[in-house]
C-alpha cells in the first residue's frame, strides 16, 4: 500500500471536492481544476477530506500515491495558487510582455515570442529582468517556466541566461591563457 496514497487530503477554507466516478473536481476561490483517476482507484470525500482508495495495491500501487498527490496539489492551487519567478541576467538581455505574448530579447537577431497559455498569468518586474509565472495548475506553471527558461538556460561561464530565483548555477573556470 502507498504510504503517501493513504493519507487524506485535508480541504482547505472555502475549497470543495466532488467526486464523480473516476473524475475529481475540485473548486476554490482562485478557480475549478479537475483531474480523472486511473481505473482501479477510487476517491471519496469524508470528514472535509478527500481519501483515496486503491483497488489492488500490487499493480496500481503507483497510481494510487499519484491520484492523491495530484488532488493534494490541485487543493492548494484553488486556495493558494503557484508562482514561479525567473531571473533574467545578460547584457541586453530583458523581456517585455505584449497582451498574451512575452517577447523575450536573448541576444538572437530576433526576439524570442512565447504565447501565454490560457489560465496563466505572467508578469515582467524590474525593468524586464524578472518574469513571474503563475497559476491554479502546478503542471501548467512548471511548463510554462521550463519552456521560457529552455530559450536560453544559464550558462556556466558567465551565468548569463534565464534561471529560476534561488537556481544555483555551477560556475566553470574557462581557458587559460598561457
Amino acid at each position: 500500500m502507498s504510504r503517501i496514497g493513504k493519507e487524506p487530503v485535508k480541504l482547505a477554507d472555502g475549497v470543495t471536492a466532488v467526486v464523480e466516478g473516476q473524475k475529481v473536481t475540485v473548486k476554490g476561490k482562485l478557480g475549478e481544476l479537475s483531474y480523472t483517476m486511473h481505473d482501479g482507484i477510487t476517491a471519496k470525500v469524508e470528514d472535509g477530506a478527500v481519501k483515496v482508495a486503491c483497488v489492488d495495491d500490487a499493480t496500481l500501487g503507483n497510481f494510487h500515491g499519484l491520484a492523491r498527490a495530484l488532488i493534494h496539489n490541485m487543493v492548494v492551487g484553488v486556495s493558494e495558487g503557484y508562482k514561479k519567478q525567473l531571473s533574467i541576467e545578460g547584457t541586453g538581455f530583458k523581456a517585455v510582455l505584449k497582451g498574451s505574448e512575452l517577447a523575450l530579447s536573448l541576444g538572437f537577431a530576433s526576439p524570442k515570442i512565447y504565447v501565454v497559455p490560457e489560465g496563466l498569468k505572467v508578469t515582467v518586474e524590474n525593468d524586464g529582468l524578472q518574469v513571474t509565472v503563475s497559476g491554479v495548475s502546478k503542471e501548467l506553471v512548471g511548463e510554462a517556466a521550463a519552456r521560457i527558461r529552455s530559450f536560453y538556460p544559464a550558462e556556466p561561464y558567465k551565468g548569463k541566461g534565464i534561471k529560476y530565483v534561488g537556481e544555483h548555477i555551477r560556475r566553470k573556470q574557462g581557458k587559460k591563457v598561457a
